[in-house]
């Protein structure tokens, strides 16, 4: 019974001594004391889960990888310049197995390009309401459908009025008064002139021209047509009567753009306003014209703000005597804006994490060290350096993620130590 009892106490010292080793191999992924304490004494690391840290090789009881030997300099750490990252000493033969590219910090010329979208709109400082400044009906339409271009002086519809006749006999009554009177005293033919030219203004005010004045005057007929005339050379974007229809002083009856000059609205995102000014150059493509780029100046910024869209109208003007823009057509805007020279990096160069934005700096030869920067402007290519470097160092620019991911693997080993 005492041999049986040996036995037992030794196999319970063999099971226990087992777990033990397997607590080791499995749970415990940190060195005893004694072994920590030992700077002889190897490290093993999990490549994938850093966490993991043993004293002898194994396997990862994650995702069942070998371990690896960490041949890391544990005071590499303690040297860190940013929370969760630790420096890096790298050979050449490394840095060339993933590619490292370093650039040196330098002042750059920025010219910031805002594109956008426009739309070609009429100069409404072009356009020209026609309008009848007397009641009556149209007798015949001369003026086409809408599209077509009418000429300065060109008829555009003869109207029967009433009161436009009543104003040509006036002015006929005043004619033959101051004839008869032409042998009186110099009061009364004052008086007669007076008439005339008081019934001929009245005309004038009710668009009867001057010509059509004249030929009143030599035929002494007052007609019962009247032809209105274009005051304007352009395009006609509005028909709003037609044949036989009657019409008042306030009703608009055709509408005339000059479209020699045109407009392109630009939608400009409020984040890009600081880029744009008014007077600045704008260069305007359009799928209608292909290989073909126009050149204008943005006129006036609007100062309001698209509530849905949250854009801002750029109004740019071009010429267009060859009427080869057309209004309603879309077209492609850049903005061109001189910044001046800033300090910058490669947009490769930045780590941008959400919550902070990192460069790695290459001080020496193989060392990488990890600093927080302070991002300003955006280029295509670049970013704006507002604190973090100075000009003349050295960043790395090429196989950012792989040094990245060694120094987070080396910041978490050098607290598996602690």
């Amino acid at each position: 019974m005492r041999k049986i009892g040996i036995v037992v106490a030794l196999a319970s010292a063999l099971a226990g001594a087992l777990a033990v080793g397997v607590l080791v191999g499995r749970q415990g992924y940190r060195p005893s004391p004694a072994t920590a304490m030992s700077a002889e004494r190897a490290l093993y690391h999990c490549p994938m889960h850093p966490q993991i840290v043993s004293d002898a090789p194994g396997h990862c009881p994650i995702c069942q990888m070998s371990l690896v030997k960490s041949d890391d300099d544990p005071g590499v750490a303690e040297g860190q310049t940013v929370q969760g990252r630790a420096p890096l000493a790298l050979s050449t033969r490394k840095q060339q197995l993933l590619g490292a590219r370093t650039v040196r910090v330098a002042k750059a010329p920025f010219t910031k390009t805002v594109r956008a979208v426009g739309v070609v709109a009429i100069d409404e400082r072009r356009i020209q309401h026609v309008h009848a400044k007397f009641q009556g009906w149209i007798e015949h339409l001369q003026a086409g459908a809408v599209g077509d271009s009418v000429g300065v002086g060109d008829p555009l519809l003869t109207i029967y009025s009433p009161e436009l006749l009543a104003s040509q006999r006036e002015y006929l009554v005043a004619l033959d008064h101051r004839a008869r009177v032409a042998t009186s005293s110099p009061d009364v033919t004052a008086d007669a002139d007076r008439l005339v030219v008081a019934a001929a203004r009245r005309l004038l005010l009710q668009d009867v021209t001057p010509s059509q004045i004249d030929e009143l005057a030599r035929t002494r007929e007052a007609r019962k047509l009247v032809t209105l005339y274009s005051p304007v050379s352009g395009t006609i974007t509005g028909r709003n009567v037609s044949h036989g229809e009657r019409i008042e002083s306030a009703t608009s009856l055709l509408d005339i753009a000059d479209l020699t000059s045109v407009w392109v609205l630009a939608d400009v995102f409020e984040s890009e306003l600081p880029f744009v000014r008014e007077g600045q150059e704008a260069t305007i493509t359009m799928s209608y014209l292909p290989g073909r780029s126009l050149t204008g100046r943005v006129s006036l910024l609007s100062p309001l703000v698209d509530a849905m869209t949250r854009t801002v109208k750029a109004r740019i003007e071009l010429d267009n005597r060859d009427l080869a823009l057309r209004p309603g057509m879309f077209a492609n805007v850049e903005l061109h804006a001189d910044l001046g020279t800033r300090i910058a990096v490669p947009k490769d160069a930045v780590l941008r994490s959400g919550t902070r934005d990192l460069v790695f700096v290459h001080p020496a030869e193989g060392s990488f060290i990890p600093r927080e920067v302070t991002l300003g402007l955006e280029l295509q290519d670049a970013w704006e350096i507002r604190s973090g470097l100075t000009e003349g160092e050295n960043v790395l620019a090429a196989a950012n993620f792989f040094i990245d991911a060694e120094s987070k693997l080396k910041a978490a080993l050098a607290g598996a130590r602690r």
